[in-house]
């Protein structure tokens, strides 16, 4: 019966590892194939190096120093935003420089593009009706409701 036992317990093994697999492929896709800029900005670390590039090129040791991590750990910070396309790195003598990659951005400036072109009409409505006088308010819905009946 011991046998029988290891035997199950080795099926449930592989079973819960082959349902893994999906996930550990999608993770390998997003982060060793080339991650996007919306997903590389999803960190809150990588949007404080992106703010922080934004006001000059940075070596990395000076990016390290800003944060309470390990130099690896920045590193694969700094990997990923490159991966991404939203930073550049340079190689000066025995320093990594990088900047900002202004084109990495199209891809994040395309999707607030469509989010704004969906908002801005509907936060336009609100605002004027915010910004009506309560009376016009009042009048045009009792007006509707006479409509309705």
């Amino acid at each position: 019966m011991s046998s029988q036992g290891r035997s199950d317990s080795s099926r449930q093994r592989q079973a819960s590892t082959s349902e893994l697999f999906p996930l550990y492929l999608i993770k390998y896709i997003l982060y060793n194939l080339g991650m996007d800029a919306l997903t590389a900005l999803a960190d809150p670390t990588r949007r404080q190096i992106v703010e922080m590039l934004s006001n000059g090129e940075l070596c990395a040791g000076e990016i390290v120093n800003r944060f309470d991590m390990t130099a690896s750990a920045v590193s694969q910070h700094l990997k990923a935003l490159r991966e991404a396309g939203l930073v550049r790195a340079r190689v000066d003598a025995q320093r990594r420089i990088y900047v900002l990659a202004p084109a990495g951005f199209d891809e994040v400036a395309a999707w607030l593009n469509r989010v704004r072109s969906f908002w801005t009409p509907r936060l336009d409505a609100l605002e004027t009706a915010l910004t009506e006088p309560m009376r016009t308010r009042r009048k045009r819905r009792l007006e509707q409701r006479s409509k309705n009946k």
